[in-house]
């Protein structure tokens, strides 16, 4: 199974950084977002990744094509122009970084790089806000059979609001309403292909209008996710985070 990742956006709350490069390269603990996101899913064996990109997308490339730069101690042999990395910790994944354009909506960024899966099989959908257990989430979709599942949670604040049956069926969508006790959308997707047939254009937004639609089509189950979450919206939460990292107790990290 592929994992497909947003990595278009301008990141607004964070603008003293995303003025600069998009959102996924924001760095935690010295490493961008992008990097925490796929060791998640390749702890739990999802190693073949999508990235859609879109506002200077060429620094994410720029990332992954000097990853071993990034990663590595390396002896620089000024005598004769050679590099030599001394690498020991390889990553078991394959990146492909797609150009969905700058100004295409989070609908139209999903929908653009379909030719990069195999076959018609089920993929996981993320722009990373939190964590989940990526292996309890991908059988929980194959269990019930409809087209989208999206984790739901239940932190503080006003964020995107799910409605769910007892069973765990979407039965309506809304963009950050107002009151408190909602389950809300994490950033953790598994889709059929046929989910994106409710994106109808580049101008789509995947949240305020596919979500809506999938739910009220009955096309859309929620996965209940009671552990950590915590999105990346602001200074103030990216420092939460940092701070988390620090302190050797961050619970997204997963890995060894």
């Amino acid at each position: 199974m592929k994992a497909v990742s947003l990595a278009g956006g301008l990141g607004t709350g964070l603008s003293e950084e995303t003025d600069s490069k998009p959102m996924l390269p924001v760095e935690i603990g010295g490493r961008p977002t992008l990097w925490h996101i796929m060791k998640i899913y390749s702890t739990h064996g999802v190693t073949e990744f999508i990235v859609c990109l879109g506002y200077e997308g060429y620094k994410i490339k720029e990332y992954f094509a000097n990853y071993f730069l990034h990663t590595s101690d390396v002896t620089f042999s000024l005598a004769d122009n050679g590099v030599t990395f001394h690498q020991s910790n390889f990553e078991p994944s394959n990146v492909t970084l797609v150009e969905t354009e700058e100004f295409t909506n989070t609908g139209g960024r999903l929908k653009r790089p379909p030719k990069y899966h195999e076959g018609k099989s089920d993929f996981c959908f993320t722009y990373g806000d939190g964590d989940v257990d990526a292996t309890a989430l991908v059988e929980h979709h194959k269990g019930h059979g409809l087209l989208a599942t999206v984790t739901a949670t239940a932190p503080a604040g006003r964020y995107g609001v799910l409605n769910l049956a007892d069973n765990g069926t979407v039965e309506s969508f809304q963009e950050k309403p107002e009151g408190p006790n909602v389950s809300i959308k994490g950033g953790f997707f598994v889709l059929k292909h046929a989910a994106l047939s409710f994106i109808e254009s580049d101008s789509t937004s995947w949240e305020q209008e596919s979500l809506v639609e999938l739910a009220q089509n009955k096309q859309l189950r929620a996965f209940r996710h009671s552990g950590f979450w915590q999105p990346m919206d602001t200074l103030r939460e990216k420092n939460i985070l940092n701070n988390l990292w620090k302190s050797g107790d961050a619970p997204w990290k997963v890995w060894e």
